[in-house]
């Protein structure tokens, strides 16, 4: 099984959009996937969280809302904050033992997304990079294209190439639909970030099937 963490250049970047595209495009190629994401902040009136519950939804593999949302946190708040609340520790350890019973679903290829940016702290003194590196996962980022993110995908790819693991790629995801010199801001990290672009998301308000995208993925972990 090939496993992908997720990242983004900030909250709201679009990751799980990013993560259900793939997931349907994945899906209409032929794979079978899962999907998890660790930890999450805020949830609906029934208790879940909403990304992770897409996630659930959109993976061809079942699997029980406690594997794909091992810390489910209830303030939508930075995740130590919200775990320093309730009273929880978010054990890296924990996150392992559920990754490792993902992996060993029948799946071909696994989505794990994080939340927040790159550096997220897990408590004062681990952040989930930490933990991606420790179990050296290949990172996906994505680029939510608003003001500002020129800057925010620059410093996170610094900060993955300094880690050592492999990334594989980009996604620009067109967040902001009146978002000014969308374009050049595009062709900008084009040429300045050495990892390939993989596609370019228009703005939806539901993700879009895409196989281009997920065929740009698999060619990467083929690569």
């Amino acid at each position: 099984m090939q496993t992908i963490f997720i990242t983004g250049t900030d909250t709201d970047a679009g990751k799980t959009y990013v993560a259900v595209a793939l997931l349907q495009g994945l899906k209409a190629l032929g794979y079978c996937t899962v999907a998890q994401k660790p930890v999450a902040a805020g949830v609906n009136d029934a208790g879940f969280n909403t990304d992770a519950l897409q996630l659930q939804q959109h993976a061809t593999e079942q699997l029980s809302y406690e594997l794909v949302n091992p810390y489910c946190l209830t303030d939508a708040v930075a995740p130590h904050l919200a775990a320093a609340k309730a009273g929880l520790c978010i054990e890296p350890a924990v996150l392992t033992t559920h990754l490792r019973q993902l992996k060993n679903s029948n799946a071909d290829i696994a989505l794990v997304e994080g939340a927040g940016g790159w550096l997220l702290p897990l408590d004062d003194k681990t952040t989930m990079a930490d933990w991606v590196i420790e179990q050296q996962l290949p990172v996906l980022l994505v680029v939510g294209m608003k003001l500002g993110c020129l800057n925010h995908a620059l410093l996170t790819v610094r900060e993955i190439e300094r880690s050592g693991l492999k990334l594989l790629g980009w996604v620009a995801n067109c967040i902001d639909p009146d978002m000014a010199y969308q374009q050049e801001n595009i062709s900008y990290l084009q040429h300045r970030l050495t990892a390939p672009c993989l596609g370019v998301l228009p703005y939806h308000s539901e993700p879009q099937i895409n196989t281009s995208l997920a065929a740009a993925l698999i060619k990467q972990l083929q690569s």
